[in-house]
């Protein structure tokens, strides 16, 4: 069984900076990506960036020159680093990883962590 935990959510004043962090543990052969998405109050999921154990790096229009998402492979961790934030930026941000377990199985999977609330207000 594989879990993600995030942490690094709370409350920031418009224009402030959070970085948040989830990391993956269980039965994990390998990490091929690692993302974030999000969910504002009354609306759907987003997808906001995601990395590959080789560093290949994608963005979404809304945190895009905003945000910088890194991985520590050692440590199976992506990090998000957000500056500049907005109110519309309010949402609960989720992990997510793509996957192999470990043997036997080296399975593929599609992890979920439970989410941090980020709320940008002043």
């Amino acid at each position: 069984q594989v879990k993600l935990v995030e942490s690094g959510g709370g409350l920031v004043q418009p224009g402030g900076s959070l970085r948040l962090s989830c990391s993956a543990s269980g039965s994990i052969f390998k990490i091929y990506s690692m993302g974030w998405y999000r969910q504002a109050p009354g609306k759907q999921r987003e997808w906001v960036a995601d990395i590959t154990s080789a560093g290949g790096t994608r963005y979404a229009d809304s945190l895009k020159g905003r945000s910088t998402i890194s991985i520590d492979n050692a440590k199976n961790t992506v990090y998000l680093q957000m500056n500049g934030l907005k109110p519309e930026d309010t949402a609960v941000y989720y992990c997510n990883a793509d996957l192999s377990s470990g043997p036997p199985d080296l399975a593929p999977v599609d992890a979920w962590g439970q989410g941090t609330l980020v709320t940008v207000s002043s």
